[in-house]
């Protein structure tokens, strides 16, 4: 197996990650999205936000590493992004964000053995309530 399974269970340190206004405006013009949300604050005022909303693919910029997960990049897929809220990430919005691994197992394809991993971040505000979670797949081959 091209990772090993015994890293199931570890986690990454927490960081602290700050949501700024530029971020989310300019992640919204990324993905082509122009909700007033993510962009006009008066707008998501008046809709009973605190500020601007972050769009639901926006974790994406949230980079989490885990030192015990190790492979060659150049091998990689990406196999899925799922993303489960307990609310919206709001413009000045501080999230501890953790990840783990939850999962690591081998299936055979067209091209061979390959090896999954499954990974989850929490974001949670400074309080230790969750905001989110992101499980990601990737696929090494």
């Amino acid at each position: 197996m091209l990772i090993d399974p015994s890293i199931i269970g570890s986690t990454s340190e927490s960081q602290i990650f700050e949501i700024e206004k530029g971020a989310i405006r300019s992640f919204a013009q990324a993905i082509g999205d122009d909700n007033p949300l993510y962009r006009d604050e008066a707008f998501a005022k008046e809709c009973g936000y605190r500020s601007i909303v972050a769009p639901p693919t926006f974790p994406t910029t949230i980079r989490v590493f885990n030192p015990k997960v190790k492979f060659e990049p150049s091998r990689v897929l990406h196999g899925g992004q799922e993303y489960l809220y307990e609310r919206p990430i709001v413009a000045g919005d501080i999230l501890c964000c953790a990840s783990s691994v939850t999962d690591v197992y081998e299936r055979e394809g067209k091209l061979g053995k390959m090896t999954f991993l499954i990974q989850e971040t929490r974001g949670e505000d400074l309080e230790g309530n969750l905001v989110y979670r992101g499980i990601n797949t990737l696929i090494v081959r």
